[in-house]
């Protein structure tokens, strides 16, 4: 009884160990052209035009940093009132959620106007910032002596989704940002990212684009969703296998559970049964 016993402590053991390699092997393989980024010609070098360039244009609702300075330093302070005044704001950081206080700034209207004091409405709607900074530096040249402007926009921001390591809002500095390195601050894909197909969703002139894009091929760089707008929404599905993977897993545990947990009883009872 006692070597019965002990052959079913074994096949016990056994047991456990191929339950749990057979829910270990419910995950699926995933092929290296399905990851690899940006594959293309297998030269050492090659070279390519680059045929997407994208300006950020001054559209209603940004909220702009505009600093003046000129020769008289008391004289420009009326101009800087509005960087001057703060809000709470969401910090649209990669560490996510939270507060922090911004410049409340100059705000864009509907109709693409910005109201400065002493001057009024200054039309700035679908200007380069650049540009904007020189319209506006022509208009109060009349009240300041060699006046010099800086225009920012201070909530270029764009959100990431899915199957990334850190998924939030990131607001962009300097207004220019590509598909790739949006990826790269969110931590890049997980493993179960699917990268032929993520999806881009972009607001504008009255409509709402939606495009797949294929990060593993090189004709990403001729996409105009390379570089990404003010507002858009990048997403990254999971893969089909990680779906069938949970689905297996969801059906297989309870069912290795239980066999295990059966064996294990049994095992147990002819144990008391032998002493």
């Amino acid at each position: 009884m006692r070597s019965l016993s002990s052959l079913f402590l074994k096949f016990t053991c056994i047991a456990c160990t191929v339950g749990f390699l057979g829910l270990g092997l419910t995950t699926s393989c995933v092929s290296p052209k399905s990851i690899v980024y940006f594959q293309g010609d297998s030269a050492r070098y090659s070279s390519q035009e680059i045929s997407q360039k994208y300006v950020p244009l001054i559209q209603p609702n940004d909220i702009l940093s505009i600093v003046v300075g000129s020769l008289n330093a008391e004289a420009t302070e009326v101009f800087n009132t509005p960087n001057l005044f703060t809000t709470a704001s969401t910090n649209y950081s990669s560490t996510g959620g939270g507060a922090r206080v911004q410049p409340l700034g100059y705000l864009v209207d509907t109709d693409g106007t910005i109201s400065v004091p002493l001057v009024g409405k200054i039309k700035i709607g679908g200007l380069r910032t650049t540009d904007a900074a020189d319209t506006i530096r022509t208009r109060i040249s009349s009240y300041l002596k060699e006046p010099t402007v800086i225009v920012r926009n201070l909530n270029f921001k764009v959100s990431v989704l899915g199957e990334v390591k850190s998924p939030t809002v990131y607001v962009i500095p300097d207004e220019k940002i590509t598909l790739p390195q949006v990826l790269s601050l969110a931590g890049d894909l997980t493993i179960y990212g699917n990268r032929k197909n993520v999806l881009v969703i972009r607001e504008e002139n009255g409509k709402r684009e939606y495009a797949r894009i294929d990060l593993t091929s090189r004709e990403i760089f001729d996409s105009p969703y390379y570089y990404l707008h003010k507002n858009d929404v990048v997403y990254v599905e999971p893969v089909k296998s990680k779906m069938l993977d949970t689905d297996s897993r969801v059906r297989t545990v309870p069912l290795i559970v239980t066999i295990v947990g059966g064996i294990s009883t049994l095992g147990i009872l002819i144990l008391n049964l032998t002493r």
